[in-house]
């Protein structure tokens, strides 16, 4: 199993770790996170196509724990359009049918 294959990149920051910090993390985490030991390996090991997911505030404590920026724990990237540009296509959409009856 590849660590692409998983959700989240907490693996990928823990693997970069000399093994003392290792170590401490893996006791350290849980209790910051306030989860037992089984639940943060849990979390470890979700996979991409699991419905299983990390509750919203324990990834932004392990985004801020890892020193990353909001979003960058999940292992994808997400992209949208921002609501404005979606606003503008629809009012074109609908001026345009406006004009052609």
């Amino acid at each position: 199993m590849t660590e692409s294959s998983k959700k989240y990149k907490i693996n990928d920051y823990l693997n970069r770790l000399n093994i003392k910090e290792y170590r401490l993390a893996v006791q350290i985490i849980p209790k910051i996170l306030g989860v037992s030991l089984n639940t943060f390996h849990n979390y470890r090991n979700i996979l991409w196509n699991s419905t299983q997911d990390i509750p919203y505030e324990k990834v932004v404590m392990f985004e801020q724990l890892f020193d990353m920026r909001p979003g960058e724990l999940f292992n994808q990237t997400i992209s949208v359009k921002r609501l404005r540009d979606l606003f503008e296509s629809e009012v074109s959409s609908k001026t345009e049918q406006m004009e052609g009856r």
